[in-house]
């Protein structure tokens, strides 16, 4: 019989995670249904359901199971693996439900198409949706793209000539072929000599002006929600080492650190997160997060009782919440994490985000990590108890 779950998805009706064919759906059709559904976060979809909800059924004579096995091996690629559960309604009708996981080797398409889900309905992705799912799949890596109608002059060169010091290479004495070489060869530009995105976002000048993408949003909100009143708002833009900077003394002005007098010594009256913890977490979105999504930028949003972090992007195919606590890394953009650690903004051992998670757990709190769309967002608490 229907589960109560199952009884409540089916008077829900469609959503983004929950599709109704009725028997005799095409096989393309639900190729496609399943396609869509492992690129996204997964869903389920129910046969023997109409679009508006009511059950149709299922002839008992009818081998189902196989017919959908055959489809997710046959027509899908690369090989998906689903659930099938069969049931009876409370009429004696028989509902097929496939429950399709979030794929963890995307992209999946079917005879050679991509399909997302979008709200109640599948769509062919985008060439942009397409970027970012194989991006999520270690693929492609947007950050060794060239950016256009960018040169060696738009890249900052004496930024250039602190970093390579440290190699022993005096760039500025550098040759104009050498040097063109030696920025190839550290994928800083490519080989059409364009700078790349992970190049301009470290070492360009104004790099904002050809990735509008780029920057952080800071916002400071007297009470809990957006509607409250506005204290403080900022853009922050320039370089990604300068982005970190920037933002981080933004944040540390903002947190108000109220305080008494006790026994004629100054006492601060509330316990905040320390200073690397906001340092972590503004790096992690700066590094991590998916250049490809052109029309937004990092947010952060500080509240009376909290801050939000929230960086474009889904976590990478493989990578899951529960994994980032105990310390799986992941790189989205390589060549952002190698000069991000070679600049010693980051340690590429994955302690970063463990190390957050345990630091406010010393407050008595929780951070929370999750996926809210197309983003990645980390909630910090600051309703900490008074010291």
């Amino acid at each position: 019989m229907l589960s109560s779950e199952l009884q409540e998805i089916i008077q829900q009706g469609e959503n983004d995670s929950v599709e109704f064919k009725e028997y005799g759906v095409r096989v393309e059709s639900l190729a496609k249904e399943m396609v869509a559904f492992a690129n996204n976060q997964g869903g389920v979809i129910l046969l023997g359901i109409n679009d508006t909800g009511i059950v149709t059924g299922i002839p008992t004579d009818v081998a189902l199971e196989e017919w959908v096995m055959n489809i997710v091996r046959d027509r899908i690629v690369p090989a998906l693996k689903v659930k099938f559960n069969q049931y009876f309604s409370e009429d004696n009708k028989i509902i097929a439900e496939i429950v399709v996981p979030k794929g963890s080797d995307k992209p999946y398409q079917t005879a050679g198409k991509y399909y997302i889900r979008v709200g109640s309905n599948h769509r062919l992705a985008s060439q942009s949706e397409l970027m970012c799912l194989f991006q999520a799949a270690g693929i492609f890596h947007y950050d060794a793209n060239g950016v256009d109608r960018t040169t060696i002059q738009n890249l900052n060169f004496t930024a250039l000539e602190q970093y390579f010091c440290a190699y022993h290479i005096d760039f500025y004495k550098e040759s104009e072929n050498d040097k063109e070489r030696l920025l190839i060869n550290t994928d800083i530009l490519n080989e059409t000599k364009q700078a790349t995105v992970g190049g301009l976002l470290i070492f360009g000048i104004n790099p904002e002006r050809y990735l509008p993408q780029s920057g952080i949003s800071f916002a400071h909100f007297a009470g809990h929600e957006i509607q409250s009143e506005l204290i403080d708002k900022q853009n922050i833009s320039g370089p990604l080492p300068l982005q970190v900077d920037r933002c981080l003394a933004t944040l540390k002005n903002n947190l108000l650190m109220p305080s008494d007098i006790k026994e004629a010594k100054r006492e601060d009256l509330r316990l905040y997160p320390p200073m690397k913890v906001f340092r972590e977490l503004i790096v992690n979105a700066c590094i991590h997060r998916n250049y490809a999504i052109t029309g937004s930028k990092i947010r952060i949003f500080m509240f009376s009782d909290r801050i939000e972090f929230m960086s474009p992007g889904r976590l990478p195919n493989t990578v899951t919440i529960d994994k980032l606590k105990v310390g799986v890394s992941y790189a989205s953009n390589p060549i952002l994490v190698k000069f991000m650690e070679n600049l010693r903004y980051i340690d590429h051992l994955g302690r970063g985000l463990p190390m957050v998670y345990q630091e406010i757990r010393k407050l008595g709190h929780d951070v929370l990590f999750k996926e809210v769309g197309e983003e990645f967002r980390v909630i910090v608490p600051l309703d900490s108890m008074p010291l």
